[in-house]
C-alpha cells in the first residue's frame, strides 16, 4: 500500500485543497497523513528533502504534486 502525505500551512487554499484532494484518494490503495507545517515546523526539513517547494503539496511515494500555491516553504519557515 502506498502512503500519501499532504503538507500544508493552514491557509484557506491549503485547507480547501486538503478536503478536495484527500476525498478523491482511494483509501483501499493508499494511507494518508496530513502535516500542518505551520504548527509542526520540525517536519519542514523532511518536506524539503522530499522535494516540496510550496504548500499545499501532496507526496505519494517519491512523487511530489504541488497543488495551487498557498505559500513557499521559505514563507512557512519565517
Amino acid at each position: 500500500m502506498s502512503k500519501a502525505i499532504f503538507y500544508h500551512a493552514g491557509c484557506p487554499i491549503c485547507v480547501d485543497a486538503e478536503q478536495m484532494v484527500l476525498d478523491y484518494l482511494d483509501k483501499s490503495k493508499i494511507t494518508t497523513e496530513v502535516v500542518h507545517l505551520g504548527t509542526d515546523k520540525n517536519r519542514i526539513e523532511e518536506a524539503e528533502k522530499k522535494g516540496v517547494k510550496s504548500v499545499p503539496a501532496l507526496a505519494i511515494d517519491n512523487n511530489i504534486y504541488h497543488i495551487n500555491f498557498g505559500a513557499s516553504l521559505d514563507d512557512v519557515k519565517g
